[in-house]
């Protein structure tokens, strides 16, 4: 097997494990939420959303992006406890390189979270989505402007798309308010230079997914430990050490603290292995399996817009993901055998 068709398994390998370990986290934390009242971070739901499709779908967006901020910084401390015992086994090599980058990285990292979570208490469920659809734009305008990065004409086609797709199956209220929009645009900003940052320390540093996790994970799991309670006590008016920890409750915990590695990981090996983008617009393909999922095992409602958005923004996916093998294969045959060729799979 060619070093290139190396390349394309693990470039498929890792968005599989992330659709996987981000939809199984999804379910989990949703059983944690509705089933054993783990509430932070949901207690803007009125008694109709809860009964409507917007409860499921506040939810998977929540988890999507970041679970309750306290849990978070439990995650990120457990995968570093993962990795730490990964690298006694030695499974990867310990490579330090500059230390005010990772730190830098780690808390801007923790940064984007905190705000993508007060964005979500702050705003509708419509405008949180509108948010996340944010997201694309502003990543390939700021790789133009600084990293002079060229989108052809097809990607961004394929990529207005998908956005319309899932603008369609998501979006519903786009209730604006101040605080909310000055939010959601700090998290936009924060989320997009750190994705950014991620691919291109990774690139600079020559430095692997599990290396740059590693040794970021500390900084990001301080930053949201010690903000984390605060936060969750704003958007719920809780004290999440407070709340009853039964066996049941410590057991989702727990579970979801485990696929969590999966997720972290997965997330640093995708944007190391393809880009930016693409990371993002594999987020939208969660979102959207996330909501057939609701449809057809949970029985969420379900209407002619969330089918047509779905299929929209499957259309665009399959485009963006021939556009970019395209272009990958015509790069490569330009480019030296002894390089390897980036290859954006969907």
């Amino acid at each position: 097997m060619s070093e290139g068709q190396k390349f394309q398994l693990g470039t498929i390998g890792a968005l599989s494990l992330s659709v996987v370990s981000s939809v199984s986290i999804v379910i989990c934390n949703k059983a944690l939420i509705s089933t054993l009242g783990f509430t932070f971070g949901n207690l803007f739901l009125s008694p109709v959303e809860y009964l409507s499709m917007y409860y499921f779908l506040w939810i998977s967006m929540h988890f999507f992006l970041c679970t309750a901020t306290t849990l978070t910084s439990w995650h990120l401390l457990v995968t570093f406890c993962s990795l730490h015992v990964a690298l006694w086994m030695k499974m990867f090599e310990h490579k330090p390189f500059d230390p005010r980058a990772v730190m830098g990285f780690g808390i801007l990292n923790g940064i984007s979270i905190g705000l993508l979570n007060l964005s979500l208490g702050f705003n509708s469920v419509g405008f949180y989505q509108m948010t996340k659809l944010a997201i694309i734009p502003c990543t390939v305008l700021l790789e133009t402007l600084f990293f002079r990065k060229m989108f052809s004409r097809k990607i961004q086609f394929s990529l207005t798309i998908l956005l319309l797709g899932v603008g369609i199956a998501t979006v519903t209220d786009l209730q604006l308010n101040m605080l909310g929009s000055v939010l959601s645009l700090l998290a936009v900003i924060t989320t997009c230079v750190a994705q950014i940052m991620t691919n291109t320390i990774q690139k600079k540093f020559k430095v692997s997914s599990t290396q740059l996790l590693y040794q970021s994970c500390p900084y990001q799991a301080i930053t949201l430990f010690v903000t984390g309670p605060f936060l969750d006590g704003l958007l719920t008016n809780q004290n999440v050490f407070a709340f009853k920890y039964t066996s049941q409750v410590v057991f989702f915990i727990v579970l979801s603290c485990l696929i969590s590695v999966s997720v972290n990981f997965s997330t640093f090996l995708v944007i190391g292995k393809t880009s930016p983008v693409t990371y993002q617009v594999l987020g939208h393909l969660k979102t959207c399996l996330v909501l057939a999922f609701g449809y057809v095992l949970l029985k969420d409602p379900f209407n002619w817009r969330n089918i047509l958005g779905i299929m929209v923004a499957v259309i665009g996916m399959v485009v963006y993901s021939y556009f970019c093998s395209i272009e990958t294969q015509q790069k490569a045959s330009e480019t030296s055998s002894t390089q390897l060729p980036q290859v954006y799979f969907l």
